[in-house]
């Protein structure tokens, strides 16, 4: 009897956090009004580096981010004149659960659910409540060649976006955080995963252009610039990017052909 009723709960329980997940992508991906997401830094590597950055982090070095969205939102005939809202949080003296070393489906589901407790219990902020919330670990370049992947999620819309210390990274790391940000409602990769290049046409900005190569800037989903068919190089900054048609119809957004300029 008691096991009976240890499950009907925990049935109830996982129903009602399904119900949650899908009402805020439902929410997220409507766009009839301005997508709240914060940014939480941690420092990654306990350095002093990060620590420094962290420390010199202000709200403006993320504007890049929101410019990126009203642009390309104009240039897809979004409506909404303000897509994405920005604001930077204290910093969290705490790091998230490690992905699970196994890729498996029960895996992969029981470390959602203890990263969105994990998130639910550090979470401080005192602002409006976000709709996205994005913890973004910060490593000292000079210690960590390479980062491990970022992750971005629809269940739960969080992201654990993994990025440099350094004003010289603060481009590259906001084209990192955007890319994230649109995982969290609804786009998917668009690249090869085993050798990171573009997949065509999807993961091309201009896979019309003549000639092909080099393309003059990145798909945001596909991350990377295509110089040839064996070579693409990550963006320095969000100027360097755009959004595709498949990426914004997976967005929710009016699908376009259009050429998508940041600076149009």
């Amino acid at each position: 009897m008691f096991k009976k009723i240890r499950l009907s709960i925990l049935l109830l329980l996982l129903a009602a956090v399904a119900l949650d997940s899908w009402l805020d992508k439902s929410r997220a991906r409507d766009w009839e009004r301005t997508l709240r997401v914060v940014l939480y830094p941690i420092n990654g590597d306990g350095s002093e580096a990060a620590a420094r950055h962290i420390a010199s982090l202000r709200r403006d070095d993320f504007l890049p981010i929101e410019d990126f969205f009203r642009h390309q939102g104009q240039a897809h005939g979004l409506a909404l004149r303000t897509p994405v809202d920005i604001q930077l949080a204290d910093e969290i003296d705490s790091r998230p659960p490690p992905l699970p070393r196994e890729a498996g489906t029960l895996a992969i589901m029981a470390w959602s659910l203890q990263m969105r407790y994990w998130a639910f219990r550090v979470d401080e902020y005192d602002g409006p409540a976000p709709e996205v919330r994005l913890f973004l670990l910060y490593f000292d370049p000079r210690q960590n060649e390479r980062l491990a992947h970022s992750v971005g999620m629809e269940e739960g819309l969080l992201g654990i976006v993994n990025v440099f210390a350094g004003r010289r990274h603060r481009g590259r790391n906001n084209v990192v955080i955007t890319h994230e940000l649109l995982h969290t409602v609804g786009a998917r990769d668009k690249y090869d995963p085993r050798t990171n290049l573009p997949l065509f046409p999807a993961g091309y900005a201009e896979p019309r252009r003549t000639p092909l190569y080099p393309q003059p800037r990145a798909e945001i989903m596909g991350g990377r610039i295509p110089l040839s068919a064996q070579r693409a190089v990550i963006p320095g900054s969000l100027e360097l990017t755009m959004i595709g048609p498949a990426t914004a119809r997976e967005i929710g957004w009016p699908g376009s052909d259009q050429k998508t300029a940041f600076n149009d």
